[in-house]
C-alpha cells in the first residue's frame, strides 16, 4: 500500500501547473492533501473526481481560500471523521480522519502560529489535542498513521540552517517538545527511523528561492504507532517532484 502526502499550497494552482496530474501518476492507494483553500463547490471534476478515487474535503468553514484538507483513496473507508470534534479547533479545515478495518488514517494541515501571540498559542493547543486524539484512535483500532504538514522541524539536522532559527517559529523549544512528547507516547517518525543521518527537506521558501540552494525545511511526516511500524517497507521525501512549496511525502506499507 502505497500512501503519499502533499501540502500543495492550492489545489486549484496545482492543478493548473499540471501537478496534480503528475500526483495522480504516483498511482498511491491514499493521498492526503494539505492546504487546499478551497471548497468542494470551488473544485472541478477533474479535481473532485479523479478516476479510481473517492475524495473527502474538510474546508475552512469562516475564511474561504484558507488551510483545507483532503484525502483521495481508492480503499473504501468504514467511517470519516471530520476535524477534531471539537469546535475551537474544527473552523479551519485541518484535519480528517479516515477509520479503515485495519488502521486509522489521520491526515491534518497544523497551524503555523506565526501570525501573532494568539495565534502561536492556538496552535500549541492544537497540538495537545490532536495528540490526545491519536491516542483515542490507537486504543481503538490498534494500528494509527498520522501525516501532513506539522510546521515543526524536530531536530537540528531537519533545516539547513538550526543556528540561525533558534528563535524562529517551527523550530522553537516548545514546538520541538511537542514532537518528543509525540515520540514518548509511542509514534515513530518513520523517515527519521529508517534514514537517521538523511539530510532531507519538504519545504523552502520560494520567495529567496531557497529551493534552487537546498536550504529548506523538514517540517512533514508520516507517524505511525509502534504496532505499525514493523510493516513499514518505505517512508521517503519526493523532491523531485514540483509544483508547491512542499515536496511530496510517500509511505509504503505491506500488512499481508
Amino acid at each position: 500500500m502505497k500512501i503519499i502526502s502533499w501540502n500543495v499550497n492550492g489545489i486549484r494552482a496545482c492543478h493548473k501547473k499540471g501537478a496534480f496530474d503528475e500526483l495522480l501518476k504516483l498511482k498511491a492507494d491514499i493521498i492526503g492533501i494539505q492546504e487546499t483553500k478551497s471548497t468542494p463547490d470551488q473544485l472541478s471534476d477533474a479535481i473532485k473526481s479523479p478516476p479510481g478515487y473517492t475524495a473527502y474535503f474538510d474546508s475552512a468553514k469562516e475564511r474561504k481560500g484558507y488551510s483545507g484538507v483532503a484525502v483521495y483513496t481508492k480503499i473504501p473507508p468504514v467511517h470519516v471523521e471530520y476535524g477534531l470534534g471539537q469546535d475551537a479547533y474544527d473552523t479551519e479545515g485541518r484535519c480528517l480522519t479516515l477509520h479503515f478495518e485495519d488502521f486509522a488514517l489521520v491526515n491534518c494541515y497544523f497551524p503555523n502560529g506565526g501570525r501573532d501571540e494568539e495565534h502561536f498559542q492556538y496552535k500549541l493547543r492544537y497540538y495537545d489535542e490532536f495528540l490526545k486524539h491519536v491516542k483515542k484512535l490507537e486504543k481503538k483500532y490498534g494500528k494509527v498513521i498520522f501525516c501532513g504538514d506539522m510546521n515543526v522541524a524536530h531536530a537540528p539536522i531537519d533545516l539547513a540552517r538550526p543556528k540561525e532559527n533558534a528563535n524562529s517559529i517551527g523550530f522553537l523549544p516548545v514546538e520541538r517538545a511537542w514532537v518528543d512528547r509525540v515520540q514518548e507516547a509511542g509514534f515513530i517518525d518513520t523517515f527519521r527511523a529508517l534514514h537517521p543521518d538523511t539530510v532531507k527537506y519538504s519545504w523552502w521558501d520560494m520567495k529567496t528561492g531557497s529551493r534552487d540552494r537546498n536550504v529548506g525545511w523538514r517540517i512533514d511526516y508520516f507517524f505511525v504507532n509502534e504496532e505499525l511500524f514493523s510493516f513499514v517497507k518505505k517512508s521517503d521525501i519526493l523532491t523531485d517532484v514540483y509544483g508547491s512549496d512542499h515536496a511530496p511525502i510517500v509511505l509504503a506499507i505491506d500488512m499481508e
